[in-house]
């Protein structure tokens, strides 16, 4: 899955937050106190995400992390979000990536009860990148984006961790993901799975 993530103080991000700074849309949030642009973001944060403005063009936008519904929805599965209702239209015209430094993820560890229980904290990345490019959809709630961060299975050596991970993708594909005229599930095999990892205190 992917509850929380991390943003590294850093010139690339520094030029993304800049933009974002930028945007029409940031005094457009009531919830000020949520706008997040380092340290670690969790669900409603609003922050930096990539996605197309009007003329197809890349653009930084402050986005708030969670669809509202009966409960708040973080994250939805690439294998099945282009034929859930909540997600259909999202996935075939509005997608969008969530720049992060890596993302943590608690290990899942099956009892003799047959329950899981939270193991170890890891912090995770794709393996020589100092990027981690989520991928995620968004929608228009309010007058105001909120995204969701697409997940899939996971690279072999992380399985021991979680059956699930986020979709992330190498910065090459970045444009390509969040045009909405790409057909995303072309993009879906150029997903990177191998990654680095560390556990924490």
């Amino acid at each position: 899955m992917c509850y929380r993530y991390w943003v590294e103080k850093s010139p690339e991000f520094g030029s993304i937050v800049d933009e974002m700074n930028h945007s029409p849309l940031l005094h457009k949030w009531q919830e000020m106190n949520r706008i997040k642009s380092s340290g670690e973001i969790r669900r409603t944060d609003i922050v930096p995400v990539i996605g197309p403005n009007r003329l197809g063009k890349r653009t930084i936008f402050p986005m708030k992390w969670g669809f509202s519904g009966k409960s708040l929805l973080i994250n939805a599965r690439s294998e099945t979000a282009g034929n859930k209702p909540t997600f259909k239209d999202s996935w075939e015209n509005r997608r969008c990536i969530v720049p992060a430094s890596w993302y943590f993820e608690w290990e899942h560890l099956l009892g003799a009860d047959g329950k899981v229980r939270t193991g170890n904290k890891y912090r995770i990345q794709p393996k020589n990148s100092a990027m981690t490019w989520l991928c995620g959809l968004y929608r228009i709630e309010n007058g105001l984006p909120v995204f969701v961060i697409l997940t899939r299975e996971p690279g072999e050596n992380i399985r021991f961790i979680h059956n699930r991970m986020p979709l992330i993708l190498p910065e090459s594909c970045i444009n390509d993901w969040i045009r909405p005229d790409t057909k995303p599930e072309e993009l879906l095999s150029r997903a990177m799975t191998d990654m680095a990892f560390e556990k924490l205190a």
